[in-house]
């Protein structure tokens, strides 16, 4: 059987028509965090997270090759990927964009290997930074998940270019 298909020649849409497109699948808000060189912290939302694999527990996020912490986050051995909770739509927004030290504004605790755990969320996901790839314009990270807990809550979703509720309702505007 032959299973290899021929490529489209011509894409038949749009960077802004692909992007509304992938608006529509539903995701939950996470945000990856680690601790710098000099003992700082750094963080970012992400939406793109998702498991690999039960045995060994990994699994992925990504992030554009163009990002400034990319060269943080491809170096250091650790991080944390904060999963949010629904009242979570402040963090959201405010580690999605540059602001001076968010870490001042937030509560967290430390995990055992010094990584930021933010405070309030619906689980979190103490991970090795076991491999990338780099795929189109982002990098996709492999996390080895090393420790992990969970308090059930209603978590954060975006969709449709919003953040809203298991029900519906609009949280917050991005």
């Amino acid at each position: 059987m032959n299973t290899s298909s021929p490529r489209a020649e011509v894409r038949e849409f749009d960077s802004p028509h692909f992007r509304q497109a992938l608006s529509q699948f539903a995701t939950g808000v996470t945000v990856i965090t680690t601790r710098l060189a000099d003992g700082g912290f750094r963080g970012l939302t992400a939406s793109s997270f998702n498991s690999v694999s039960l045995e060994p527990p990994l699994v992925l996020w990504s992030l554009g090759s163009g990002a400034n912490s990319l060269p943080i986050f491809s170096g250091n051995s650790h991080y944390v990927i904060n999963v949010l909770s629904a009242e979570q739509a402040h963090l959201a927004k405010l580690f999605s964009t540059r602001t001076e030290d968010p870490f001042g504004r937030v509560e967290f605790e430390l995990s055992r290997t010094g990584q930021p755990i933010l405070k309030g969320c619906t689980a979190w996901f103490e991970c090795h930074n076991r491999s990338r790839y780099p795929e189109g314009d982002h990098v996709i990270f492999v996390g080895e998940v090393e420790h992990c807990e969970f308090t059930p809550r209603p978590p954060l979703v975006f969709h449709g270019g919003r953040f809203v509720a298991i029900g519906g309702a609009n949280t917050a505007d991005q």
